[in-house]
């Protein structure tokens, strides 16, 4: 025992969290002749602690991947989260993004059958199949490869043109599942996903690379969200929801209201001040800016952003931005019309000497974007992906839109001068 004792504590290592340095990750007793192995306190709080971390960054990607819903996410005490999602459609659509643990493995197959009580096996486990009711897989219990391998995971369409997921390991785990692939060829290969098995192909060929597809009898809406939990990682833990709470917008209705007066005002004051200051072109340039929010909008909907406060801030920078190029570029054609140019070669140099400003300044705008995007967080991101997507909507605009309609009506009307 004595001997026991001194090999198992050689086992043990020091536990790594701030609170419990120099402290034993294990605790070792001797009763009689039984051992006891126990987790010490301290690596019972400190494994806690990277679980409710691990936990709070899995769910963080889950909701909010493309970074536009903008939620909250916060820790409260040692084993609760709280989260609140504007603009989701149900609590229930949100439980079932974040409730699902999501642990992929593949795992050997030893047979199948109909009785789930049936024996195993040492080292065996069965488990049931999801598309087949009634159908068990008998599997070996050590996976192959597990989804913590998983690299990257998209909705995709197999070779009948049903909804699938593609996916691909790190080169650890495609070596691992090539080389199973390839001394199994002829032989079922389970892809389970929470100890239910989603479908269980036969190995065709050696599979190098470490991609491969799942399939099964998923909805389009069911891959891509079994994509989203595979990118983001299995949780640490299962999560028990202790209260739900679905909010309407009134509590922000002001704030709402607010941000659309702003929206507003600064909309009409930008177009009166171009019609003002640049005539028909400036007529020309209002028409392109409502295009340009057209598309602002449109792309925003794409994406499924959800518009609260800071997204709205970023729309009215956009529009007050949005016409910084066509400034540009009328007050170069005037500058050609008061060098005795003629109306067209006033327009082709315009557009032409301009746009080098044009991109300059708005490639330092999105690298500004860009930054907010990878380093922030929740509104922050929110109000960067608004203004990314305005300057690249704003951009497309200036240099194609308001010139292929300046061209249309300069070759309709054939003017002898130019009014900019």
């Amino acid at each position: 025992m004595a001997r026991a004792m001194e090999v198992v504590r050689g086992l043990a290592q020091q536990v790594v969290s701030l609170s419990g340095v120099g402290a034993s990750d294990i605790e070792v007793s001797a009763d009689g002749s039984i051992l006891t192995v126990r987790l010490s306190e301290a690596e019972k709080r400190a494994t806690d602690e990277r679980t409710m971390q691990q936990s709070l960054e899995i769910i963080r990607r889950r909701i909010d991947e493309v970074g536009t819903r903008e939620p909250t996410i916060q820790r409260q005490g040692t084993d609760r989260i709280l989260i609140q999602v504007p603009g989701i459609g149900s609590a229930a659509e949100l439980k079932a993004i974040i409730g699902t643990t999501a642990q992929l493995t593949f795992q050997p197959v030893v047979g199948r059958g109909s009785d789930p009580d049936a024996n195993a096996g040492i080292g065996n486990e069965i488990l049931p199949s999801l598309d087949e009711e009634g159908a068990y897989y008998t599997l070996e219990s050590a996976p192959v490869v597990t989804g913590e391998e998983l690299v990257d995971a998209q909705p995709a369409f197999d070779q009948n043109g049903r909804p699938a997921v593609n996916f691909r390991f790190n080169p650890a785990g495609a070596r691992k599942f090539g080389d199973y692939t390839a001394e199994n060829i002829g032989n079922p290969f389970a892809i389970v996903l929470d100890s239910e098995v989603i479908s269980a192909p036969v190995i065709q060929s050696h599979i190098p690379g470490g991609s491969g597809i799942i399939t099964g009898n998923f909805t389009v809406e069911e891959s891509t969200n079994l994509a989203v939990l595979l990118r983001a990682g299995a949780l640490p833990a299962g999560l028990d929801f202790l209260e739900e709470r679905t909010i309407g917008p009134e509590l922000g209705a002001d704030s709402i209201k607010a941000g659309q007066i702003a929206c507003i005002v600064a909309f009409t004051a930008v177009l009166i001040f171009m019609l003002l200051s640049y005539g028909t072109f400036g007529l020309f340039a209002n028409i392109a800016l409502i295009i340009n929010v057209g598309l602002i909008f449109g792309l925003l909907s794409l994406v499924g952003a959800t518009l609260t406060l800071p997204g709205i801030a970023g729309i009215v920078l956009t529009i007050g931005m949005a016409v910084d190029a066509n400034v540009l570029v009328f007050e170069r054609i005037r500058e050609e019309i008061k060098s005795k140019k003629g109306p067209a070669r006033a327009i082709d140099l315009g557009y032409e000497k301009a746009l080098s400003a044009i991109i300059d300044a708005n490639i330092t705008t999105f690298i500004t974007a860009v930054i907010l995007f990878v380093m922030g967080s929740g509104p922050v991101r929110g109000f960067a992906i608004t203004l990314g997507l305005g300057i690249l909507t704003s951009v497309f605009t200036a240099i194609f839109v308001t010139r292929l309609i300046v061209v249309m009506w300069f070759e309709r009307k054939r003017p002898k001068t130019l009014e900019v």
